[in-house]
């Protein structure tokens, strides 16, 4: 004699299994889109941390634009000032050897 199963149970078995199945790959699907903007927003972080660790972008947003000019005028002054004492102390390390 052959075994007669109801097809009721059957399909009840396919659509859990089939519904377990999807949970679980949205599931997965959600996981790795949030996983996927928290590395590009780390990215985009990383871009622009070394320009705000001094906080200028703060002080330029504020700031007139012919004041972004006098502040760019100093600081290459600045720097100039810099690299001309750091020449004298080559040169006077130099002189000394």
């Amino acid at each position: 004699m052959s075994q007669h199963r109801e097809p009721a149970a059957g399909s009840l078995t396919s659509l859990i299994s089939g519904a377990v199945l999807g949970a679980a790959g949205l599931a997965w699907w959600l996981i790795s889109e949030a996983e996927r903007r928290q590395r590009s927003r780390q990215q985009r972080a990383m871009l622009y941390s070394p320009r705000m660790q001094d906080g200028s972008e703060a002080l330029e947003a504020i700031s007139d634009p012919q004041d972004k000019g006098q502040h760019l005028e100093r600081r290459v002054e600045q720097l100039n000032a810099a690299i001309a004492d750091v020449r004298r102390q080559l040169e006077d390390l130099g002189a000394q050897s």
